[in-house]
């Protein structure tokens, strides 16, 4: 519309100039070089539009001809870059589909096509692992460390190497510095945290968990659940080089992170015990013991016992129970320190009252156990061995990454690695064990409280 408008404006005016023309006659004589020229007013003008019109094509022809190579070339670059694109474009959807050997050649086409290395690198690198070339993906990745815009990539394609073939030094290496590089990144972050811990670097792992949080790469409910595993672990390795105070301190840090934390409750206990404190300790597990009951606050409530004496745990463990009655495992600590106790009836009481709440293959071991240790062997324990058969099986640590059992919690799984995956729950069929001896233990009394031997056969 605008150009329409334009045009109209020019023909207008060039309209009116003829008619201006028009209506003022007039003659002109130009002499030169002998030469006498007559002509009318309007004539000149328009014989000087023409020659300047004509000026103007004769320009652009001579334009058009001293930059038509130019633009030859720009033109054989434009199609050449957009079959480059094309190429990049195709690889890329054959390794999302898998086609190693279509993602191998058109990285060759795309490298040759683009000769831009940050654009074919990366494709170049991923065509390789879809080969299996682990050694030319490597040579690529490294390609990209040389190169600002591509380095961030070349550490992430390297560190997903090392974690492969299980080099933890040389990922924990890369990790740190793709965080330097990138401080605001997500994924350095989380993986500099498991990292480290797996490592035993629980004071680092806990650093790059904070700065983790800070990025937001890790939810907050999430965040503190894991620093108060790392916290637990800073703990047990403070308790281990006799720093008891300090042991003590970091526990607390992990309670007050998670007051429903068991293993934070259980190291925040037994440091207290260690430095002469069982009733703060009791304290400790009390809390906890309302918000998630669990076997391990059972065992550590003993210790708080004024004395080792059989009859004295008993009482202990009684008020236990009745801290929350309908928790299984507080009936099993009483009925377990019953039968340490040779209170039979007391032991098998409390056992039928946890297997009314949850039963459990546990349940049922102990109680052939408690009518082996009285009665000896008989029908009575063999019926209880066949219930356990069909029992439901004992909760466990297990790893929420590989299913592996562990027999104690810590902050890895000691079978795949894995951060803070450890849960309490019941094991499914088809769970593995970290290790022959690493089977869940069923009582939850220390070994130091041997059960006692079995009554003599009746004659």
């Amino acid at each position: 519309m605008k150009r329409a408008i334009l045009l109209f404006l020019k023909i207008a005016i060039l309209v009116a100039a003829a008619v201006w023309l028009a209506d003022r006659p007039g003659q002109v004589e130009i002499e030169w070089q002998g030469y006498l020229i007559q002509t009318s007013t309007g004539v000149l003008a328009v014989a000087v539009l023409v020659l300047v019109v004509g000026a103007a094509l004769i320009y652009r022809l001579w334009r058009a001809l001293v930059s038509s190579p130019r633009a030859f070339g720009r033109y054989r670059q434009q199609a050449k870059r957009e079959r480059g694109y094309k190429a990049l474009t195709q690889g890329m959807v054959a390794v999302a589909a898998g086609d190693a050997e279509a993602a191998a050649r058109y990285a060759r086409k795309a490298d040759v096509l683009l000769n831009e290395p940050p654009l074919t690198l990366l494709l170049s690198a991923q065509a390789a692992q879809l080969q299996g070339d682990d050694q030319a993906a490597r040579k690529y990745f490294q390609a990209m460390l040389e190169r600002p815009e591509t380095e961030f990539l070349g550490l992430r394609g390297l560190l997903t190497q090392a974690l492969r073939a299980g080099n933890r030094p040389e990922a924990l290496e890369l990790a740190r510095r793709a965080q330097k590089l990138q401080p605001k990144s997500q994924w350095p972050a989380t993986a500099l945290v498991e990292l480290e811990a797996q490592s035993g670097h629980w004071r680092e792992a806990e650093i790059a968990l904070q700065k983790a949080a800070r990025i937001k790469a890790l939810p907050p409910e999430r965040a503190k659940r894991d620093r108060a595993a790392l916290l637990v672990e800073e703990s047990r390795q403070a308790a281990g080089a006799g720093q008891a105070e300090q042991s003590m301190i970091l526990a607390q840090k992990a309670h007050d992170l998670c007051p429903g934390f068991v293993p934070a409750a259980v190291q925040l206990a037994r440091a207290k015990i260690a430095v002469g404190k069982p009733k703060p300790a009791a304290k400790v597990l009390e809390t906890c013991w309302r918000i998630a009951p669990h076997p391990d606050l059972a065992a550590a409530w003993g210790d708080t016992a004024e004395s080792a004496d059989p009859l004295v745990r008993v009482k202990r463990y009684e008020e236990l129970v009745a801290l929350n009655p309908k928790a299984a495992d507080g009936h099993i600590a009483l009925a377990e320190a019953s039968m340490r106790a040779r209170l039979w009836g007391q032991a098998r009481n409390h056992l039928h009252q946890a297997r009314t709440i949850a039963p459990s293959a546990r349940i049922y071991r102990l109680l052939a156990e408690a009518e082996r240790l009285e009665h000896g062997d008989g029908p009575q324990v063999r019926e209880y061995l066949s219930k356990l058969a069909g029992a439901e099986p004992d909760p466990a640590w297990v790893c929420g990454s590989c299913g592996t059992i562990a027999a104690a919690w810590g902050a890895v799984c000691g079978h795949c690695g894995g951060f803070d995956t450890l849960d309490w729950r019941q094991p499914g069929p088809a769970l593995r064990l970290a290790a022959p001896e690493a089977a869940p233990i069923p009582v939850s009394a220390p070994a130091s409280a041997p059960l006692p031997a079995a009554a003599p056969a009746a004659t």
